[in-house]
């Protein structure tokens, strides 16, 4: 089968009817990606299908470099734009994945139907998908531009949902191993072993993957170690499931840039966490400039900035992020009958986190006017979901329903550097013993939401019709207030109607149209939200609040023949009440925000993706999409109306030519992204870039196993391109140059070795 048919989601269903699983029928493409059985498994969206998705399977990820980042391999699919600092696009302050203009905050995430939040690098409520789950183990990835399936355990979906599915165990003993070297002095290794009962009943897999690189510029180090296990019984009619992930994931941050500084100090600049008497010179001159109103100890450093500081922004001694997190689930499907069948699951996360910066704006007791100051994480969330499926008459009708209580603790604490040679503690170690809190609050979230669907088909024509409703409570309590607010906010919209049908046009044609209308919920934390205001602007705003919502209208046509598929969408999306955070001083500072809602955005685009299978063992893949998202408001003074959203280019195109005889397989992929506004009024934007990423595999049979060892090289930004890459990571402004972007890592070069037994 074509590789093109495992990319094509909305044109999934374009594939030859023979690569097509019998059980892949319109309702199933409506529910909740499912888990992947097998380790070639496809989730084929099928005939039918009334919105654009994509599934990606195993195989589109083993192409990558070994411990990439599960969302590079969905920037290939149309209106999806990933962006990151490092070449595994794994490095979480830089990260960010947006669709048709919605940012990741705006999209939702789930890992085997479990919620994984809104990827907020704050950890508020959930985790990154490279820490739920080892990519070696995924087995099937479902992206939905749009609204996404009613099942999805997400109340912030406004603008897609990104479903994962962990591989099933395989029912005999098998053993797969992997070690990658290269560019960074980056290692990484990777083994798995599978068990199973003699009849296969029960059978498990337990995997370990150890990761660790240099910067690619600075200094400092970025490492993970993640273990995965899964298990799975068969007791009659019923199938049990459990499954236990663990992360250990620590990283030494870049430096925050502007257009400015990269003009002046270069994209090679970076903290100088290699030189801490540096640092504590820069603080010193801060200090007698008066940035922190403080009295340096050493009064005879001046006020001259040593060359080339020209403040005490451009850099700092350093930053980092450290996160540990345990996700598990346990599951149990049934087929109660021929025609009814339903699934629950429960699950549970515990996540510590801290974010580290060495301030030079606040004084340690000992007089040195530098600390490391932190934002703190704790979170505790559990949840449990389940749906029934049947079957009346000519209806496939589904109903479903998602409870979880997330109690978050979220705290700002400032901890002594231990003398002016000295800090005290390595760049990635927990800090101990703070000197002060500056504030401290805890926050419950409540979360109930259901579902109902029903599928009908008249011949050649498949409706489907449903709805979902929720309501989320967000509660904050202080420990210790500093100035933050708490209090009681919630989201609530019972009714959240989609519409669609699709019609078969002949053999190899089909239309499809939709309708879908969501709701976001707010959310709970002291650095994001409506509680990132303060105790008056809360007050103010409270009772007045409305929760985003967007409406979502998409049409397209799909075609498929022996050697051609294809697919051309269009869409129209209404953002309403859209609330925006004003910041009252630089992102890094972190002072207390002002929240409200500023009115709507329009996004219009269209999406096309084309295959051709060349025969030979060749394929190649072309996929583009146009997106214009504009405000329709004004905000203040701020004449946005008809200017373009923030971190939305036009356009996206990607390009693949790839190739596989079984022994030799390689790819070359280019990718294109235009023009991007880093400020509302749209005075400030980075350039566009076009990026060549490849990779080459020689396949070496044995006598000691069936399975071919494999050698494979990769290389990332193959021509090094120096580009901006992720903007934002500061916020964005109404106008005027910020320090809020990232540069692209420059060209990379990985080489692994995999075997199997």
């Amino acid at each position: 089968m074509s590789k093109l048919c495992h990319l094509l989601l909305a044109a999934s269903a374009l594939c030859p009817l023979g690569s097509v699983h019998a059980a892949e029928t319109p309702a199933a493409a409506e529910a909740p990606a499912a888990d992947a059985g097998e380790s070639d498994a496809i989730v084929v969206v099928g005939q039918g299908v009334v919105r654009q998705a994509q599934t990606l399977t195993t195989k589109d990820l083993a192409v990558l470099v070994p411990g990439t980042s599960p969302f590079k391999a969905i920037e290939n699919l149309p209106s999806v734009n990933f962006q990151s600092a490092d070449p595994f696009g794994s490095y979480e302050w830089a990260m960010r994945v947006s669709i048709r203009g919605f940012n990741q905050n705006q999209l939702g995430f789930t890992l085997d139907g479990v919620p994984l939040g809104d990827a907020t690098y704050g950890n508020l409520n959930g985790l990154h998908i490279s820490r739920a789950i080892i990519t070696d183990n995924i087995g099937a990835t479902r992206v939905t531009q749009g609204a996404g399936a009613l099942g999805t355990q997400a109340t912030n979906n406004l603008g897609g949902t990104v479903e994962f599915s962990s591989m099933d165990p395989l029912d005999h003993f098998a053993l797969d191993a992997a070690a990658t070297y290269g560019s960074f002095n980056s290692w990484r290794t990777f083994g798995r072993v599978n068990a199973a009962s003699a009849n296969g009943d029960l059978r498990g897999y337990i995997a370990v993957d150890h990761h660790e690189t240099s910067k690619w510029k600075g200094y400092g180090q970025q490492r993970q170690t993640l273990v995965n296990a899964k298990i799975v019984g068969d007791v009659g009619k019923t199938q049990l499931s459990a499954y236990a992930s663990y992360s250990d994931r620590a990283e030494v941050d870049y430096q925050d840039l502007s257009l400015g500084m990269l003009n002046r100090l270069g994209y090679n600049w970076d903290n100088v966490s290699n030189n801490y008497a540096l640092a504590v010179k820069v603080a010193d001159v801060a200090a007698n400039n008066g940035y922190s109103g403080a009295t340096p100890t050493n009064p005879s450093a001046g006020t001259a900035w040593p060359a080339p500081f020209a403040n005490a922004d451009d850099a700092y001694y350093s930053g980092g992020g450290l996160r540990k997190d345990f996700l598990g689930w346990v599951g149990a499907k049934t087929q109660f009958s021929e025609k009814f069948s339903g699934e629950i699951k429960a699950y549970y996360h515990d996540n510590k986190g801290r974010g580290l910066w060495w301030t030079p704006y606040v004084n340690s007791p000992n007089g040195i006017p530098l600390s490391l100051r932190t934002t703190e994480y704790a979170i505790k969330r559990g949840g449990i979901f389940g749906h029934i499926d049947g079957e009346i008459g000519a209806h496939k009708l589904t109903v479903g329903g998602w409870w979880e209580h997330n109690a978050f603790n979220q705290a700002r604490r400032y901890y002594a550097v231990l003398s002016r040679t000295d800090p005290g503690q390595g760049l990635l170690d927990w800090p101990s013993n703070p000197f002060a809190t500056q504030w401290e609050l805890n926050f419950a979230t409540e979360t109930l939401q259901y579902h109902v669907a029903d599928t009908v088909k008249y011949g050649d024509l498949t409706i489907n019709l449903g709805w979902k409703g929720f309501a989320v409570i967000n509660k904050a309590s202080p420990v210790i207030a500093g100035g933050r607010a708490s209090g009681r906010i919630a989201a609530k919209d019972w009714f959240q109607p989609t519409v669609g049908a699709a019609y078969k046009i002949g053999d190899h044609g089909e239309v499809y149209a939709g309708f879908a209308q969501s709701t976001r919920a707010y959310q709970s934390a002291t650095t994001s939200g409506p509680f990132s205001a303060s105790q008056a602007g809360f007050d103010a705003v409270k009772g007045s609040l409305k929760p985003e919502s967007s409406d979502t209208y998409e049409a397209g046509y799909r075609y498929s023949d022996a050697r051609i598929n294809a697919t051309l969408g269009a869409y129209l999306t209404n953002f309403h009440n859209r609330l925006l955070v004003i910041p009252t001083a630089a992102g890094i500072v972190g002072a207390a925000n002002l929240l409200s809602n500023v009115g709507g955005v329009r996004s219009a685009g269209i999406e096309a993706l084309v295959n051709a299978r060349l025969g030979h063992g060749f394929s190649t893949t072309l996929s583009y999409a146009y997106n214009d998202s504009t405000y329709r408001d004004d905000i203040g003074t701020y004449k946005l109306v008809g200017k373009t959203t923030v971190d939305a280019p036009k356009h996206l195109a990607r390009a693949e030519l790839a190739y596989d005889n079984k022994v030799i397989f390689g790819r070359v992929a280019v990718n294109y992204m235009s023009k991007r506004y880093f400020t509302y009024t749209n005075d400030q934007s980075v350039g566009g870039r076009t990026l060549v990423d490849a990779s080459l595999g020689y396949r070496v049979k044995t006598p000691f196993s069936d399975r071919p060892i494999e050698l494979q090289v990769n290389a990332t930004n193959l021509f090094d391109v120096k580009y901006v890459s992720t903007i934002g990571t500061n916020g964005f402004g109404f106008s005027g140059d910020n320090q809020t972007l990232m540069v692209g890592a420059p060209r990379a070069v990985f080489g692994t070795i995999k075997a199997g037994f």
